[in-house]
């Protein structure tokens, strides 16, 4: 039986809070919104880190943005095996069901979700190896990614497998053909960046010169 506990104090009024403004004050926005229901123009796919908000960012408001986090922000590749797949389902929602004319996969400057990866890659996080790491068999997506690192040090190094890890997001996307079928007849565009939380930048990746640029 799940344990019954109140919800935490600050929580309850925070919202609270919110209900007797931002609510109040846009009552009629919320309910054009379940009336009509949602039209997002863009998937973000971004980490589930607590340090990163792709809305505030952006600037998004509510029913703009269909958001979907995952550790590092990894979309493995199309594998239609009758398994439960969370991040595919939600691709195929927003690309097939909801049109979605952007999709956009966020990175982050010190993801813990690709540190591990780094480490198990190297050899240092035997725990990540392990048949029964969630978190382990997750960043096997990004292996591939890891053979690709340039030469210098740990930081570097980690900073690059960081970009390197939305590259292989975007190629993966390709691999399921509502995506690839859309972006080749013009109806969807990809996009890659990488937030450096610290500098407050968004590197944007650019395919033909294989390179991130801030913006």
């Amino acid at each position: 039986m799940i344990p019954a506990k109140p919800l935490p104090t600050y929580l309850v009024q925070r919202f609270q809070g919110w209900h007797a403004t931002s609510f109040v004050e846009n009552e009629h926005w919320f309910k054009r919104l379940v009336n009509e229901g949602q039209r997002p123009r863009v998937m973000m796919i971004s980490c589930c880190d607590s340090r990163v908000h792709a809305t505030d960012m952006f600037g998004a408001e509510q029913g703009e943005f269909f958001l979907h986090r995952n550790i590092a922000a990894m979309v493995p590749p199309y594998q239609p095996d009758g398994q439960q797949h969370g991040t595919s389902a939600a691709v195929e929602y927003a690309v097939a069901a909801l049109q979605v004319t952007n999709l956009v996969v966020m990175g982050h400057s010190s993801c813990g979700g690709v540190k591990g990866c780094y480490d198990m890659c190297s050899g240092n996080a035997p725990e990540l190896e392990k048949p029964e790491s969630f978190v382990g068999r997750w960043m096997d997506i990004l292996r591939p990614g890891f053979e690709n690192l340039p030469e210098g040090d740990e930081g570097e190094r980690t900073v690059a497998l960081e970009k390197e890890a939305v590259k292989v997001s975007l190629r993966n996307l390709m691999t399921f053909p509502f995506v690839s079928e859309r972006v080749e007849d013009g109806r969807l565009n990809l996009h890659g960046v990488w937030n450096d939380i610290a500098a407050g930048e968004i590197h944007v990746y650019n395919p033909v010169a294989d390179r991130f640029a801030a913006i």
